[in-house]
């Protein structure tokens, strides 16, 4: 854990290299048990804690919430492009923005929570369905350049737990049990 408070795991990291099939397991089980993980910290919440942003000026639980799952459908469809087009440019969006429109306000956090549920259901069966060879596919973030399936995979290990430490942190501050 870190001080920062919008980096409590640290900030990510690209990898530079491909990941063995060990490493690449433990990361497919990182994003597998991030919706666990997510209910479970937003778990018995008022709604008062949950529109309580988890840092000065950051987003509140509930925008956390809804994040993680427009997020990781993004990721979801990203990887699909990166498997079946060579090299495709990925849509960027403004997550930011995304965070302020009416169904990150008014949607009950648990409608997010199934649907992230849902939606790491069938990401897993494909990620768990990769070849060896295919993780090494490119896809082009016009931010971030060309990046693997390996190192997307990374991201999104660390973006489940990075957002869930947020929440965390945020409780032990607190003081919710």
């Amino acid at each position: 854990m870190t001080e920062d408070l919008r980096y409590p795991i640290g900030k990510w990291q690209m990898p530079a290299s491909e990941f063995t099939a060990d490493q690449r397991s433990e990361l497919i089980a990182q994003i597998a048990e991030t919706p666990a993980r997510l209910r479970q910290t937003v778990s018995g919440l008022t709604e008062e804690q949950l529109e309580t942003p988890y840092r000065p000026g950051g987003w509140t639980v509930r925008q956390v919430a809804h994040h993680v799952p427009d997020s990781h459908l993004n990721s979801y469809i990203r990887f699909k492009l990166a498997l079946t087009e060579d090299e495709p440019t990925i849509k960027t969006y403004y997550e930011d923005r995304w965070a302020e429109l009416n169904d990150s306000h008014a949607t009950p956090v648990e409608v997010s929570l199934d649907l992230l549920e849902s939606l790491h259901q069938r990401w897993v069966v494909l990620l768990q369905s990769i070849g060896p060879a295919d993780w090494s596919r490119k896809l082009k973030h016009p931010e971030v350049g060309t990046i693997t399936l390996d190192q997307l995979l990374s991201l999104y290990g660390w973006h489940g737990r990075h957002h869930v430490a947020h929440v965390n942190s945020l409780r032990q501050r607190m003081g919710w049990s």
